[in-house]
């Protein structure tokens, strides 16, 4: 039968150490060609929108769809997991958590593969809940010392910081600060991350220092812009985890395409790097870029992982789904 994962199940099981490994092995199977991954689509309605990301690993002998709902209501994420040769359902798991943690973890590895070695302090754009898993990450790949929070609301500034001292400093031994202006969180950064909503850029490239490493990671809709042109002219590696959803929904890099200062074949694809098929940072001074759309392969490696840990502890609940 098929096994039901609740957000509750989620919680227990998932580790970002866990996601991490997830999410370089989906992306090294696609770097190889291992990996089918479906650009999202979506059906939408005056009163919600549904998204789906579809997909398969062929060496883990997974396939299966993430599904969310976004509404007045909210958001509301799932994932189905099949086996790739029976078509038989193996689990069913609220994915809020999960996409979260993915969606940072995808950052960590960006971050792992492009950032200088040496990278210590990172500029972070956006106070809300995704924001916790891009901290967690970096601080799991790189030594970070410092983390400048930036968010045009002062409170919810001065609350994320206290939330990161709290929940990650001691733990991980950085110092978590606000900052007072965007151009305060972009400079003397090593790292910059963007994980909002903005419908325009959050902060000017020329801020940027050399070697700075940029991981975009709120624009998912042409609607949605964090990162001017001047961060993607001044980007001398721009990487995305598919180029296929990146040129159908990346509104960070619509601009540049669609005035021919940027091309397809110039995005690096993340498996890519992961594979040693196209290198990452080639130099010091270089700024690189991540653009982070989602996929669904990064989805289904974590879910597979989830089912299999679930089955070893007995967590969550037999369905009387998929048995023929």
């Amino acid at each position: 039968m098929a096994l039901f994962l609740s957000e509750a199940d989620v919680k227990q099981l998932l580790t970002m150490d866990l996601a991490l490994e997830a999410v370089e092995a989906a992306h090294r199977a696609h770097g190889t060609g291992r990996a089918i991954d479906i650009p999202r689509q979506r059906t939408r309605v005056p009163t919600a929108s549904l998204h789906i990301l579809q997909g398969a690993l062929l060496d883990e002998g997974v396939m299966g769809y993430k599904a969310y709902t976004v509404s007045k209501e909210g958001a509301r994420f799932l994932v189905h997991l099949f086996d790739a040769t029976s078509g038989r359902l193996l689990a069913m798991i609220e994915a809020d958590y999960l996409g979260m943690m993915r969606t940072g973890a995808t950052g960590g590895l960006a971050a792992k593969l492009l950032a200088r070695e040496d990278a210590t302090t990172v500029g972070l754009f956006g106070a809300g809940w995704q924001a916790q898993s891009q901290v967690e990450a970096l601080c799991r790949v790189r030594q970070i010392k410092r983390v400048k929070v930036y968010s045009r609301d002062p409170e919810k500034r001065r609350a994320a910081t206290a939330d990161f001292a709290r929940r990650f400093g001691q733990k991980f031994g950085f110092e978590a600060i606000p900052a007072e202006s965007a151009e305060e969180a972009a400079c003397d950064s090593d790292i910059v991350v963007a994980i909002t909503s903005s419908a325009t850029p959050v902060f000017d490239g020329a801020w940027l220092d050399d070697g700075c490493h940029v991981n975009a990671a709120g624009s998912n809709a042409l609607i949605r812009r964090e990162i001017d042109e001047t961060t993607v002219r001044r980007a001398g590696v721009i990487c995305v985890d598919s180029r296929a959803t990146a040129l159908a929904e990346s509104g960070d890099l619509l601009s540049a395409l669609e005035k021919g200062r940027l091309h397809a074949g110039q995005l690096v694809e993340l498996g890519e790097v992961v594979a040693g098929v196209r290198p990452g940072r080639t130099a010091a001074d270089k700024i690189t870029l991540f653009e982070s759309q989602g996929m669904a392969i990064q989805d289904l490696a974590l879910a597979n992982r989830l089912l299999r840990l679930a089955r070893e502890r007995r967590l969550g609940r037999e369905l009387a789904l998929g048995i023929i």
